[in-house]
């Protein structure tokens, strides 16, 4: 950073930590231990799309490096847009193994990163569920870092359970960066991986 920068008040984005989504499978095993919730086997990617042949190219990269580790059966990576343009991409792993979903995750953000495409990325997710239906996202936001738990109220239009995402952040709080400005914790209503 120069000496402009400084005293203009300017920062240069700090660099994710991309490695901090291999928190996931210890904060997992803590979900479900602490609060019942259990790995969905479904984890998502947002970006926001671009156009060209490059990134049409590096979308056919994804699909092929995740598509490869599917077995017989399995379903393949899926692509899809939300009404606000930003582009999804849905894995889905068997629910017992959250290190291959959270490998795929970090593969995928890993290349859109090294495709120069990192300035599109904006969150990733991994979906848990209890016994009483209830869904629960921990969001990884990639320009700060760190994660959020989101809980969506079942049957109820843009409603969230604060209480408890609050009590998941005081769960978790060893086990994952979990970001302290809760105006930060944003809503990722019907985000793929989130059922």
């Amino acid at each position: 950073m120069g000496f402009l920068d400084v005293i203009l008040g300017r920062s240069k984005p700090v660099r994710p930590d991309l490695d901090q989504l291999f928190g996931l499978p210890s904060a997992a095993i803590t979900l479900q231990a602490g609060a019942g919730f259990v790995p969905t086997g479904l984890g998502s990617v947002c970006f926001a799309s671009v156009e060209g042949g490059a990134f049409i190219r590096l979308q056919e990269d994804v699909r092929e490096l995740l598509d490869t580790g599917t077995g017989a059966g399995a379903a393949p990576v899926e692509f899809s847009q939300d009404g606000y343009g930003y582009t999804w991409l849905l894995v889905r792993r068997p629910a017992d193994d959250v290190a291959a979903l959270v490998n795929d995750l970090h593969a995928v953000n890993t290349l859109l990163q090294d495709g120069g495409f990192g300035p599109q990325l904006l969150c990733s997710l991994l979906g848990f569920r209890d016994e009483g239906h209830r869904s629960l996202a921990l969001v990884y936001l990639y320009k700060r870092g760190t994660f959020y738990p989101f809980a969506p109220v079942a049957d109820a239009k843009d409603k969230r359970d604060n209480g408890l995402e609050i009590q998941v952040r005081a769960l978790l709080g060893d086990d994952l960066r979990i970001e302290e400005d809760l105006a930060r914790w944003f809503p990722v209503w019907g985000a793929p991986g989130l059922k």
